[in-house]
């Protein structure tokens, strides 16, 4: 049986700078311990979203919330405080909510793990996995990383999320691509699968490939990974020359200057295609040479492969500047850098680029910044020497990333997202006001806090690596990733200055005040001149780089653009603990503030709203925005950047009293309510959320008490809610989950209705 390990790493050639605190993996536990009844628990969830897996594509993380259950059962209801509010029918929405929080509270309190984090599925992207299951292939190290307990459960994940017609999508809900419907049928096959088994899935996803082109109409990303297994032609690839890695640092174009996710991927995606690695050729993959193609593999035309990809994938098509820059690198700049004495010039490129692997391999623990240049990373240090200690540290680290539902085993975007989650989960416990109830969840969650805390900048002269500080900043899953992030630093900022308030018998002892300084000093040395706060550097080069994005099944990924929510975060960050320290470097903070408010106003849609970067999609980025103007002094007296999102979210409100936004409004940037005008309770937390912010309660009270309304009937019995459509994503393009966010965000909304507005007269009285 599958059990979830928490912050635990006692295997060898992997170290923790923390302690492995807020580590999660899972292992599979062979022995006969576990009880038919926890077994069929499982499997009953494993059938029941299997038959439903067309109608709800997203896992409610029901492996895990099992093991808890069994492990934690929930502690006695908190009892309800009636009393405090004055007429008969206040009284009964006030004891209904009342009665949704708590037992909300009490749920949530037993999924948390003892060193104060709640562990959880962050996946979603579907072309994760199969980078990692090529990686291994390729190294061979397939079956002894990946049991035939992990294999099973990752077959059974790719058959439950693909798609009526065949293929796979670049997320759980997207449309079938090429790019996931190629790599998932290659990873099938990798595992095992014939090309004719699964009933006919495995012969329907052939057949989506073919009828759509074949393989070689796969996406750039896909066409590397394709050539790094050996079903793929490297001439077939536009060039990565790791030269450009040499280039002088005060070119716009120097990688150096890209955003750290884009240099980080584009790194070792450079050091294969110039070594041009080819894994080894056995009769699995000279059948997908044979499979995966409209003609003959040897008949194909490579040259005029490199600039194919299916319309399905294309979200950012190239430029006429982009092909010819290719076309000329291709026919001229390649073939010129493969002669003397041009290749000596690669030889240097190549180990340069090997030291920067190296580099951030050591400064993240072999975690790496994410899943992709994780096993991209991983597959350099093998190529340079199999037996190397790089690639053993690599190898232990993999278990990371993977998690388990009941959808499968999925690769997640991140090792995690627990900083993130713990600092929105402090902020909903409060604004309950219940904390007396709460005082074991906050003094563990408040230990997490301080140990998750990044104490160190990365080594060496942070030039040359290109990176940032570090030091005072907070990641968004554990310091042994290592790259502090900017709303990641605000959010854990305001939580920390938030527990420092308490008293120490409930919380205990506050953050030490020198390790605030450093937070604030990371905040501020990341503001853009505009104002801005990007998400992880400051924004090192120009918009117009992004004419040389190759990605074309992402939008915006080559610069660190500055952000709304980032943005806000830092305004409100930086608000909070001026009231607490209010002579601690006040006129930098000041200044920062205003510029800050100046870029959220500056970039605020037509419409009354900002778009959401980071979650789906304009509610969340209006939730945000609205939040960091309040924190900045603005009102809707004396702002129209207020009046106007308020009218915009109010305008949204559909029928039933909430709000409910699909993906399709990050992706096509035009907001788009879910089919049948469904309710989402993330969605819907984050409008009241706003709306109270705003004052709302001031004017019109009906839009708050029908929205809540939406969160109570939506909870469950045991206090749960329910999981519903996907709610996170990045670039653009891509759906990621936040499994938490179900649980956190409706907490945090009535919290703050039943003390803001039900609890208002009565606590002016």
């Amino acid at each position: 049986m599958w059990k979830l390990k928490l912050s635990q790493g006692d295997e060898a050639w992997v170290t923790s700078v923390n302690r492995h605190i807020g580590r999660q993996y899972w292992e599979f536990d062979p022995s006969p311990g576990a009880l038919e009844e926890e077994l069929a628990q499982v499997e009953e969830a494993q059938n029941r979203f299997r038959m439903n897996r067309f109608q709800a594509k997203h896992s409610s993380d029901l492996v895990m919330r099992l093991q808890f259950a069994r492990e934690k059962p929930m502690v006695e209801p908190m009892k309800l405080q009636p009393g405090q509010v004055e007429n008969e029918e206040e009284m009964d929405e006030a004891m209904a909510i009342e009665r949704t929080m708590r037992r909300g509270l009490r749920y949530y309190a037993s999924l948390q793990a003892e060193d104060g984090f709640w562990p959880g599925d962050y996946g979603g992207p579907l072309f994760l996995l199969p980078g990692l299951v090529i990686s291994l292939h390729v190294t061979g190290a397939l079956t002894t990383i990946l049991s035939s307990e992990h294999q099973r459960e990752i077959r059974r994940y790719l058959y439950n999320h693909q798609n009526a017609d065949g293929g796979w999508g670049l997320h759980i809900e997207g449309r079938s691509t090429m790019f996931c419907t190629a790599l998932s049928y290659i990873t099938l096959r990798l595992l095992g699968e014939g090309a004719s088994d699964g009933d006919g899935t495995m012969d329907r996803a052939r057949k989506w490939i073919l009828d759509h082109g074949g393989a070689t109409y796969i996406p750039s990303w896909g066409k590397m990974w394709l050539s790094v297994l050996g079903v793929y032609e490297w001439s077939g690839n536009n060039p990565l020359l790791p030269e450009i890695w040499l280039l002088p640092h005060f070119l716009p174009i120097h990688p150096g200057r890209f955003w750290c996710h884009c240099r980080m991927v584009y790194l070792p995606m450079s050091y294969l295609y110039g070594k041009r690695f080819v894994g080894r050729i056995n009769s699995t993959v000279l059948s997908l040479r044979r499979e995966l193609y409209t003609t003959y593999y040897h008949q194909i035309d490579w040259d005029k492969a490199r600039n194919h990809c299916a319309k399905e994938d294309l979200y950012y098509p190239h430029p006429w500047v982009q092909d010819v820059l290719w076309t000329g690198l291709h026919k001229i700049g390649e073939p010129l850098l493969m002669q003397w004495p041009l290749s000596k010039l690669r030889k240097k490129a190549l180990n340069h680029v090997m030291q920067h692997i190296h580099y951030e391999d050591e400064n993240t623990r072999y975690i790496c910044l994410g899943p992709v240049n994780k096993v991209l990373n991983m597959v350099c240090c093998w190529v340079e020497d199999p037996n190397s200690e790089a690639f053993k540290r690599h190898l232990p680290r993999i278990k990371d990333y993977l998690w388990v539902a009941e959808d499968g085993m999925k690769m997640q975007g991140y090792n995690g997202s627990q900083l993130w989650d713990v600092s929105f989960a402090v902020q909903a416990i409060l604004a309950t006001n219940l904390v007396d109830e709460c005082r074991s969840m906050l003094k563990k969650v408040h230990d997490f806090i301080k140990n998750t805390q990044v104490r160190e900048n990365s080594s060496g002269e942070l030039s040359r690596w290109y990176r940032h500080i570090s030091s005072g900043g907070w990641p968004f899953s554990t310091p042994d990733n290592g790259w502090p992030v900017s709303d990641c630093t605000s959010e854990g900022l305001k939580a920390a200055l938030l527990l420092s308030r308490m008293p120490s018998e409930i919380v205990g002892d506050p953050i030490k005040a020198e390790r605030l300084f450093d937070a604030v000093n990371l905040i501020l040395s990341l503001q853009n001149k505009n104002g801005g706060f990007a998400s992880y550097e400051l924004t090192r080069s120009y918009p117009w780089l992004e004419i040389i994005n190759p990605a074309e099944i992402f939008g915006d990924i080559v610069i660190d653009y500055p952000y709304a929510e980032c943005t806000s975060a830092a305004i409100q960050a930086l608000t909070s603990f001026v009231k607490m320290y209010p002579h601690h470097r006040r006129k930098e903070i000041n200044s920062c503030i205003a510029k800050a408010i100046d870029f959220v106003e500056s970039i605020q849609l037509p419409d009354g709203s900002w778009y959401g970067s980071w979650g789906v999609c304009y509610t969340y980025g209006t939730w945000f925005g609205v939040k960091g103007l309040v924190a900045g002094g603005r009102t809707y007296a004396n702002s129209s950047s207020i009046r106007r999102a308020c009218r915009f979210l109010l305008l949204k409100q559909l029928d039933s009293g909430g709000w409910g936004e699909s993906y399709l409004s990050s992706q096509d940037k035009v907001y788009t309510s879910l089919e049948g005008d469904k309710s989402h309770l993330v969605n819907t937390s984050w409008a009241i959320l706003a709306l109270i912010k705003a004052g709302q309660v001031e004017r019109d009270l009906s839009p708050l008490q029908r929205a809540v309304k939406v969160l109570v009937d939506l909870q469950m019995e045991n206090g749960d809610f329910p999981q519903q459509e996907i709610i996170g994503v990045f670039n653009k393009s891509c759906m990621i989950s936040y499994s938490a966010y179900r649980n956190i965000f409706p907490i945090w909304a009535l919290g703050e209705y039943y003390n803001r507005v039900l609890l208002l007269p009565f606590n002016k009285k």
